[in-house]
């Protein structure tokens, strides 16, 4: 049985808006406007049949795309290859379904659209083209994008990829003029231009979410000022902190992934447009004016490099790894803070779940699948490490397996942070059962020690005297703010009355003063800079 894919109606013909001059692509728009999560595009149709290729302008033909129907008017043929001239034969179905990437870089369409009116553009002007088929070109690949977005386009595995299944369909609506788009250019730098280009708008969608968990944490920092947390080494008490300045540490980790990902960015951004297959091209481009069409620093000086290089996802990977990393501690600190152990964080209904047997339990799920997706996207930093480590130059096929791990690692992180988003905005503190709680470790301690420094007694023996201190107050079952003058006198003459200031989880905080420490005034100073650069307004 044959499948016969047919067309769009000569009702609906393509768009005649296209502009004859090189597009323009703002980064700005590239960005948050492209798709809430860049992963999941509308449902499109993917055929896994072998129909005839056809060679009438779609239109000339008056059937939906969506309409195509098995036929019985003769035997499976298979669409000869657009590289198939020096083939006897066509591959075997095993290779065919095993080789095809469609299934999954189909969302690269919109950029190797963009990438291809660049292209088309620049032929035209350098006069390898002429401007009615660049024209041509344009008004089809306007056709193509109507047709995906819509959800009329059918992908075809024959077809292998995303940039055959564009060029085939093009070539099916507008006709010859469309044959002339893949002068100078091969898929190697075709894809190159492609994931860079997606990878960077996927960036600033990535910093945009990592943006608004900073402000959703800062408001909650905001909500409680003044509440004072033990602070942790070695998951044992160690000393008093603000909340805040705990919450704040969190905000600082995110602004690093946010560095990270921009000059990350910065480096992505040159354009392998151009380079062809490997040794660039004789004929007479300009990759100058298709890098600056498209957004691009520059082209890419070595066109081996070009073809070849995927340090710019390696690098991408590596930066949500790390960010993944951010998010999983994250994730640990409030899942044990939820606990009836901790018992310091609270969060509501609208962000945890519950158990198929135990009716009591309200479990912080979402955090607990930040903590684990974190294994997930460093697994796909570590795949693309190892798919890399043995290539030589310059392009391989095995590089059609780095795209799978790049979409995955985007869209988990992305999740990541949207949900971390949530849950933060969706929390409380339990402050009653955080003041119950700490008096127990001996949380002034160190201040204790700063104490007799100030009253000229050198640290280390300092440290010796509380030390003797704390194992008294162990021996009879009370804080350091217990004991008595004389019973500290006991310990060390150095102690006088005012020791009391700087005794007590509140007086300990007070006494911090250092840059970025947790004293009140450093925490205020830390929450202005934040809300500043943030653009937050500190009465909301």
């Amino acid at each position: 049985m044959e499948t016969r894919l047919v067309s769009p109606s000569s009702s609906s013909p393509p768009s005649s808006s296209s502009s004859a001059s090189i597009p323009s692509f703002s980064p700005v728009q590239r960005s948050l406007n492209l798709h809430k999560n860049p992963i999941f595009l509308k449902p499109q149709n993917l055929s896994f049949t072998k129909p005839n290729r056809r060679t009438t302008p779609y239109a000339a033909q008056n059937m939906s795309s969506s309409d195509a129907s098995p036929t019985t008017d003769g035997p499976l043929k298979k669409e000869v290859k657009l590289w198939g001239g020096r083939f006897e034969e066509s591959v075997t179905d095993a290779v065919e379904n095993f080789t095809e990437s469609i299934s999954f870089d189909k969302v690269l369409y919109k950029h190797d659209i963009m990438g291809s009116r660049a292209h088309a553009s620049m032929l035209a002007h350098q006069g390898l083209i002429s401007e009615k088929d660049r024209d041509s070109i344009l008004r089809g690949l306007d056709e193509v994008e109507r047709q995906i977005e819509a959800g009329e386009f059918v992908w075809r595995t024959d077809r292998e990829d995303v940039h055959m299944n564009i060029e085939a369909a093009l070539t099916d609506i507008v006709g010859e003029p469309a044959k002339k788009l893949h002068t100078a250019r091969s898929r190697n730098d075709q894809v190159s231009t492609d994931f860079r280009l997606w990878c960077r708008d996927n960036i600033d969608i990535i910093v945009a979410c990592i943006r608004r968990l900073q402000v959703s944490l800062l408001k909650l920092a905001m909500r409680n000022e003044g509440l004072i947390v033990p602070g942790y080494t070695h998951l044992q008490r160690a000393q008093p902190v603000l909340l805040q300045h705990l919450l704040l540490a969190y905000v600082e980790q995110f602004e690093r992934d946010v560095g990270r990902l921009l000059d990350c960015k910065v480096r992505m951004n040159f354009c392998p447009l151009g380079a062809c297959a490997l040794a660039g091209t004789g004929l007479p481009i300009d990759r100058f004016m298709t890098s600056e069409a498209l957004g691009f620093t520059a082209p890419l000086r070595n066109s081996i490099d070009a073809v070849s290089d995927r340090d710019f996802v390696l690098e991408f990977l590596s930066a949500n790894s790390i960010m993944a990393t951010h998010l999983s501690r994250l994730g640990e600190e409030w899942v044990l803070w939820a606990s009836e152990e901790f018992g310091f964080l609270i969060p509501s209904d609208s962000v945890s779940t519950g158990s198929s047997i135990m009716p009591q339990k309200k479990n912080p799920d979402p955090m607990e699948l930040v903590r684990g997706k974190s294994a997930r996207v460093i697994g796909d930093l570590v795949s693309l490490l190892v798919l890399c480590k043995g290539l030589p130059h310059a392009y391989n096929r095995d590089l059609q397996e780095d795209k799978e791990p790049v979409f995955d690692s985007v869209k988990t992180i992305i999740g990541m942070l949207e949900v971390s988003t949530e849950f933060a905005q969706n929390i409380t503190f339990n402050q009653q059962k955080i003041q119950k709680a700490l008096p127990a470790g001996h949380l002034d301690a160190t201040t204790l020690a700063d104490y007799l420094v100030k009253k000229g007694v050198p640290f280390r023996t300092s440290h010796d005297i509380v030390g003797r201190a704390v194992a008294m107050c162990v021996s009879i079952n009370c804080q350091l703010q217990d004991l008595s003058i004389g019973e500290l006198q006991n310990i060390s003459p150095a102690f006088d009355e005012d020791v009391y200031e700087f005794l007590g989880v509140e007086n300990a905080v007070k006494k911090f003063s250092s840059y970025g420490s947790t004293g009140s005034d450093c925490v205020a100073s830390q929450l202005d800079y934040w809300t500043a650069k943030l653009d937050i307004n500190r009465e909301t």
